[in-house]
């Protein structure tokens, strides 16, 4: 298969602390690969350097054939490659809709003499990402909500917005950080759900999860983080057998 995102040596260090120590992993394109690890890993601080956040000291990011080592995030995201965040951020007086439509690309009302002038060009743009907003509402289960500002939603509604945010920028890839974390585990199933009918239209995935259950129910592929660098890789059933992989987590020296 084709690495769609091919990591090589990352490094980010933060004061004498090494956050990424060398870090390199492949994420092969029309699967779901899982990114495990203990807390401290480094795996939240890789996204934030893939993703343009956090610039890496040394190594080299590839992403659908072509170098984005050091790019700035919205050109990131315009290239197809797009993230979520743990704890999930938006503003508190805007609604679901608007929270969707924020993310949209193309816009061009977002140029101000556009805006100024507007015309057809700039109406038919807004009415088919509205179009779009309606329809990923709809998908995610979202559309009983869309009005309701982000503060009046659920935890898990949040994290559903998320995913529903980075479906809006039509991303070829989505970094998902934590998605089930702090949702009740009968949306988790939903969740698993959505996920794996994302992989199935095509959409690579790379998710960071502590719920070993989902790793184990949706990821292909899973790559273990310790001390800032990849650990080992392979299908889950084999990895929790391993004692390298136990003694990561288990806070243990061999």
């Amino acid at each position: 298969m084709t690495a769609l995102l091919d990591i090589s040596g990352l490094k980010r260090n933060f004061g004498g602390v090494k956050a990424l120590d060398g870090a390199s992993l492949r994420v092969e394109a029309g699967r779901l690969t899982g990114l495990i690890g203990p807390n401290g890993a480094g795996k939240t601080t890789l996204f934030n350097v893939v993703s343009g956040l956090l610039r890496p000291e040394s190594g080299h990011i590839a992403f659908d054939g072509g170098d984005i080592t050091g790019w700035k995030p919205e050109r990131i995201t315009a290239r197809g490659l797009v993230r979520s965040f743990q704890i999930a951020r938006g503003f508190p007086k805007l609604t679901v809709f608007d929270h969707l439509m924020i993310y949209g690309p193309a816009q061009p009302g977002e140029q101000l003499w556009r805006a100024a002038v507007g015309g057809e060009p700039v109406w038919r743009r807004e009415r088919a990402l509205a179009e779009q907003a309606w329809s990923i509402a709809r998908r995610l289960n979202l559309a009983a909500v869309i009005d309701n500002p982000v503060t009046q939603i659920s935890g898990g509604q949040k994290k559903l917005l998320e995913i529903g945010r980075a479906l809006m920028a039509g991303p070829k890839m989505i970094l998902l950080d934590e998605p089930a974390a702090g949702v009740n585990p009968a949306l988790v199933e939903h969740i698993a759900d959505h996920l794996q009918a994302l992989v199935a239209e095509g959409i690579t995935i790379l998710l960071i999860e502590h719920d070993m259950a989902l790793i184990e129910r949706v990821c292909e592929h899973v790559i273990v983080m310790a001390e800032g660098k990849d650990l080992i890789s392979g299908r889950f059933e084999e990895l929790r057998e391993d004692a390298r992989v136990q003694d990561a987590y288990l806070g243990r020296k061999r």
